[in-house]
């Protein structure tokens, strides 16, 4: 049942990230075309792309307590959250702020899918 909490905030994160790209895209797409606002919008493609991937596997593979899903995930999304968390988070905003919402879930999603992953059976 562990695995199956994980994948529930796994897919709340991506869900998340979905979000989070769509108001990073509005604001690109509203500058002068420039390399920032390019770069910008492809800051929105990266969070979606990984929101998806968090969504599919954990419906996919997290759900039924998957090896493969759960690497795919607990890399790919660590990957993510710790970039943000130093690049971004730490040096700019506050505990208070709504952006400490990602890394929440991902520290919750990676708790439950490692619960899950070490006692409880695993599909390949």
């Amino acid at each position: 049942m562990m695995h199956r909490v994980g994948a529930t905030f796994y897919v709340i994160w991506g869900l998340l990230h979905l979000y989070a790209a769509n108001g990073l895209y509005q604001m690109g797409v509203s500058m002068e075309p420039s390399i920032l606002e390019a770069r910008i919008v492809q800051g929105a493609w990266h969070l979606a792309f990984f929101g998806i991937i968090a969504i599919v596997v954990g419906v996919r593979w997290n759900w039924r307590n998957s090896a493969i899903g759960y690497w795919i995930n607990i890399v790919t999304l660590s990957v993510v959250d710790v970039g943000f968390i130093f690049i971004v988070f730490l040096p700019h905003l506050s505990f208070n702020s709504p952006a400490i919402l990602g890394p929440l879930f991902w520290v919750l999603a990676a708790i439950f899918s490692t619960f899950g992953y070490l006692r409880e059976p695993r599909t390949a």
